[in-house]
């Protein structure tokens, strides 16, 4: 087996829309997640009917806080490397 060829495998959090930490082990220190088994249908037993313009709202607020939380990171990242 060659030397120094994979990617470190470090502590990560895969972070929810919905607020859920969940801590594992990845190739990259924070994933960020849109939905996750604490928030999905499947797995909470709550089914939810709501209509379609309901849905994409709601779609649309969740893809918002993942993609504010992937900004955010993203400046983190930036400084880190700026400092």
């Amino acid at each position: 087996m060659k030397a120094d060829i994979h990617p470190r495998y470090v502590q990560s959090e895969m972070r929810c829309a919905c607020g859920n930490v969940i801590e594992t082990r990845s190739t990259k220190p924070q994933i960020l997640l849109g939905i996750c088994n604490a928030c999905h249908p499947f797995y909470t037993g709550q089914q939810k009917f709501v209509d379609t313009a309901g849905r994409v709202d709601k779609f649309q607020q969740r893809l918002a806080k993942t993609q504010a939380a992937q900004a955010a990171q993203a400046e983190a990242n930036s400084k880190k490397k700026k400092a």
